[in-house]
């Protein structure tokens, strides 16, 4: 199995950046199609964005194509996600999963491992 440990988040302003990273330990991630999901205050857990195995092929949520990419480095273990343009809406923990299969990104049952999540708050 594998440990995930999300860092990255901060405070920032509305039209700011930040990156987040997924760290793995134990078994290598390059096992693994990777996913990041948040969830706001009150809100359902959301899929954010997805990347398969190989990182030949990522997914998006339509709320964010065009300003976050996923990327992964399987040489370090880590998984990432540079958000772009932020809006207040974005504010939200933000969570790295881990699967074995392909394919229903945006189901987070599909996902079996999760990290502890990170605190992204964007001020307007």
């Amino acid at each position: 199995q594998v440990q995930l440990v999300e860092s990255g988040g901060d405070l920032v302003q509305a039209g700011g950046s930040l990156r987040l990273s997924c760290a793995a330990s134990g078994r290598t991630v390059s096992w693994y199609a990777m996913g990041w999901f948040r969830q706001a205050p009150g809100k359902e857990r959301e899929f954010v964005a997805a990347i398969t195995r190989s990182g030949g092929n990522t997914y998006y949520a339509d709320s964010v194509k065009g300003r976050f990419t996923i990327s992964r480095d399987n040489a370090k273990n880590t998984v990432y996600l540079q958000m772009n343009s932020l809006k207040p809406e974005d504010t939200a923990v933000y969570y790295c999963a881990a699967r074995i299969s392909e394919g229903l990104w945006y189901d987070d049952k599909k996902y079996t491992y999760w990290g502890q999540g990170t605190q992204v708050t964007v001020s307007s």
